[in-house]
């Protein structure tokens, strides 16, 4: 069963294909109204359960209007409307769902709900985020990257501030694309010390991949093609003060994006909390390319859909 659930587990070949048909996509829809459906539908009638554990903008937009332009639908439940959230098992409500529809996106709290629903379903199941790692992200912002001119085979990429699910994914991607990922994390909160994700960086570089890891932000920074962060506090942390006062030194300034190469690009998966992980200058500048990885979400996913549907 062709599951999207981590980068890790699919190879290079494939993801290179899925990267190659978003941009395809993208390209084939230019001019067209937004709710249209695509030149050449993938899809035929398939339908995508989405189940949300977590709020989400970005996820639930872009894959319920890309089912719409593939041909397809999508059926919308948050875990609390269903009875999964009165304590019936994942199993079950993967068994039963693979009866109603063709995939499943899962937004989830915990990685083990969707790769307990992969287990027990007979229809792909799509990880939508959860806290291991977020890899319809990383394929958006790959996506983004080369729509700047960037060969991720020769590029080098600079992680500064949480070490989260967003950059667990990039770690994954690492040894697949080619590019050298370099991280800046403080003590505390850096990938390979939260047990949830410790051991992936020795993973890709046993793939192959080039990982530089616990640098400064300048050493990360410098002559990177690309800086990229994601907000210090994400939903269902408690510890917001420590968090801030352990990542300010980490923010993304003016000063840090000119130690980066000249034409380098600014990421941020969003939301995005301005003065925080990076200034607002940065966001809003012209290196930034965050509402196009943003929109990129759509096609990067459209193309994760029709490989799971083959």
């Amino acid at each position: 069963m062709p599951h999207f659930i981590s980068l890790a587990d699919i190879s290079a070949t494939d993801l290179r294909s899925i990267l190659d048909d978003a941009h395809a996509m993208k390209a084939a829809r230019k001019g067209q109204s937004k709710g249209s459906t695509d030149p050449t539908p993938a899809l035929n009638g398939d339908t995508l359960a989405m189940i949300f554990e977590k709020a989400s903008t970005r996820t639930r937009f872009s894959f319920e209007q890309g089912m719409r332009q593939l041909g397809g639908t999508s059926i919308v439940a948050g875990a609390d409307q269903m009875q999964l959230g009165r304590g019936e098992s994942v199993a079950d409500t993967a068994r039963v769902l693979s009866r109603f529809v063709d995939a499943v996106m899962i937004r989830s709290n915990a990685h083990s709900t969707i790769t307990g629903f992969a287990e027990h379903a007979d229809v792909p199941v799509i990880n939508g985020l959860s806290d291991h790692n977020h890899p319809c992200q990383i394929m958006a912002d790959l996506q983004t990257l080369e729509e700047r001119g960037l060969d991720l085979s020769t590029a080098t990429l600079a992680w500064i501030g949480d070490g989260n699910n967003v950059l667990a994914s990039f770690v994954n991607a690492a040894p697949a694309f080619g590019f050298e990922l370099r991280i800046s994390s403080p003590a505390g909160y850096r990938l390979d010390e939260n047990p949830i994700t410790a051991g992936l960086i020795a993973a890709a570089r046993a793939k192959g991949a080039v990982i530089k890891n616990s640098l400064s932000p300048d050493e990360a920074a410098d002559g990177a093609d690309a800086l990229i962060t994601d907000c210090w506090v994400s939903m269902g942390d408690t510890d917001k003060a420590e968090r801030i006062a352990a990542l300010t030194p980490y923010q993304i300034d003016a000063a840090l994006m000119r130690k980066a190469a000249p034409n380098a690009t600014f990421l941020h998966c969003l939301p995005a909390y301005r003065e925080q992980e990076m200034t607002t200058d940065v966001l809003e500048g012209p290196q930034s390319a965050v509402w196009d990885e943003a929109e990129n979400r759509l096609h990067a996913q459209k193309a994760v859909v029709k490989w799971c549907l083959s």
